[in-house]
């Protein structure tokens, strides 16, 4: 008789623990609050456009890589056209002085060099390591829980190489390194190609050389077709899945997970329980927080997360065709600064997706504004409909001017306007202070490792990205089929699996 696992959300994570669960033999169920698979991984329609609110970029998205075969095996890129962009992302200045992230790395150092030719060596440095990345492939073959002493000395002797690269570009922030520029455009600039605070030069190093490698492209159609492509290879392996189904708790008899009980009040026993959802839910309500330690604790209190976010999608009747495209948009300077959420802003930054059909009518564009909030502020708001309501509206015509500025006549050529506040992520996917990618990726939380199991608890394993530092859906996928590899050794059953 095979045992049961069910599994809580089906995210990207939830998917794939679901996806390798059938592969080895296991009866799975998923449960997710939602009506449509994905998690954070989605996307939505409004008035004949579709906003996508997650992938940028696909790690795996090309053979070569080794992601591509774990994609493979969850059906998700089969089919699928990817693009690859020539530039990462454009920060325009003063003076229409425009630095431009090349995908390519050359091209990337020659720009550079043209611009701010003081810089020649710091730029040369930078791209040299750069090179070396590109030589780097990620272990994702077996789960790191299950390394012996020979599996170390083996990752230990690939990794040697790249160890120096770990040590500086990793404990370097975006930043600092952005700091030694003498050239006074490119040191505001570069400060601005991932602006948040302490992001490591390592993560974006690592994303350009996959860029570089061109394994790292954009899947035409977006986030929800390529989710509903993995919740469709785990229906066809067997997997059920629930939606709209709330889980209220998590059932527990002598310190073991048995099930779960939904918000209606009904009762799914299994034998192993897997948490994909938000963690701060899984262990303080869930769990009503019987199975924490002060190291878990510390968590939740220290460590910061990703910033909540406004998310603006505009339908726009204009193609753009004259725009170059990019992976992460433009960002631009407001001659006239523009106040969202109580901010001043003297900056905006804008994805114009003039490279996916599927997201708009013909000679049409979708465009996409992310900006960080206030997630206090804004479960104040809701507390008052018509001001929440107000709010946003307010939020749409501030975006709307400051688009004015750098795109002249776009005021009147918006068709559709959608605002999603944190609280609209909190609400369709419970996450913690409504975060998009759970903890937020620094010098000091890089290569962070966190269990997937609590203290005390058996038969129970948490997936995703509130175990997974930095989050992304590469590391969503992984997560889930490192913790059926776990389940695997400790059922004494070989992992395997399968490709459609």
């Amino acid at each position: 008789m095979e045992r049961s696992i069910t599994i809580i959300g089906a995210g990207i994570s939830g998917l794939s623990a679901g996806c390798y669960g059938r592969m080895n033999g296991y009866h799975t169920q998923i449960f997710e609050m939602h009506n449509i698979p994905g998690g954070l991984c989605t996307s939505w329609k409004r008035s004949g456009y579709t906003i996508d609110s997650c992938l940028h970029w696909l790690v795996g998205s090309a053979p070569g890589n080794g992601f591509y075969r774990l994609w493979e095996e969850v059906g998700a890129v089969q089919r699928r056209r990817m693009i690859n962009h020539e530039e990462f992302v454009r920060i325009e200045g003063e003076g229409n002085k425009v630095f431009i992230v090349y995908t390519d790395i050359d091209h990337l150092e020659r720009h550079m060099k043209a611009l701010a030719p003081e810089d020649k060596d710091l730029i040369e440095t930078f791209t040299k390591a750069l090179h070396r990345f590109t030589r780097m492939s990620m272990p994702v073959g077996k789960a790191p829980e299950l390394y012996g002493p020979i599996d170390g000395l083996k990752m230990m002797v690939k990794m040697l190489p790249f160890l120096g690269l770990f040590k500086r570009w990793g404990r370097t922030s975006i930043k600092d390194f952005a700091h030694r520029f003498k050239n006074p455009f490119l040191r505001e600039a570069f400060a601005l190609t991932f602006d948040m605070p302490d992001f490591p030069m390592m993560a974006l190093m690592m994303t350009l050389a996959w860029m570089h490698n061109k394994s790292a492209g954009y899947p035409i159609g977006g986030s929800l077709p390529f989710a509903r492509a993995i919740e469709q290879r785990y229906l066809d392996l067997g997997g059920e899945v629930q939606y709209s189904s709330l889980v209220s708790k998590i059932l527990v008899e002598n310190d073991r997970a048995v099930g779960v009980r939904l918000a209606d009040g009904t009762e799914h026993k299994s034998d192993i329980i897997i948490s994909a959802a938000d963690g701060h839910t899984t262990i303080f309500d869930m769990l009503e927080g019987n199975y924490v330690n002060d190291k878990i604790r510390g968590y939740y209190e220290n460590l910061p997360v990703f910033p909540p976010l406004l998310y603006i999608g505009l339908g726009v009747a204009r193609s753009f065709d004259d725009l170059p495209q990019t992976v992460s948009g433009i960002d631009f300077p407001l001659a006239s600064p523009i106040t969202i959420d109580g901010k001043q802003r003297k900056h905006l930054a804008v994805q114009v997706y003039n490279f996916d059909p599927d997201l708009a009518p013909p000679g049409k564009t979708v465009l996409r504004v992310m900006l960080e909030s206030d997630y206090e502020r804004w479960k104040r708001l809701q507390e008052d409909p018509d001001l929440y309501k107000a709010e946003k509206e307010q939020v749409a015509d501030q975006v709307i001017a400051g688009l004015e500025q750098r795109f002249p006549g776009i005021s009147s050529q918006v068709e559709m306007c959608d605002v999603a506040t944190p609280m609209t992520w909190a609400r369709y996917t419970g996450n913690w202070k409504g975060s998009f990618e759970g903890w937020l990726i620094t010098t000091k939380t890089m290569g962070m490792r966190m269990s997937k199991t609590l203290p005390g608890l058996f038969n129970f394993y948490m997936v995703g990205q509130w175990v997974e530092p930095g989050g992304g859906v590469p590391t969503a996928l992984m997560s889930g089929r490192n913790v059926i590899q776990v389940i695997c050794k400790k059922d004494r059953k070989t992992f395997v699996t399968a490709t459609p």
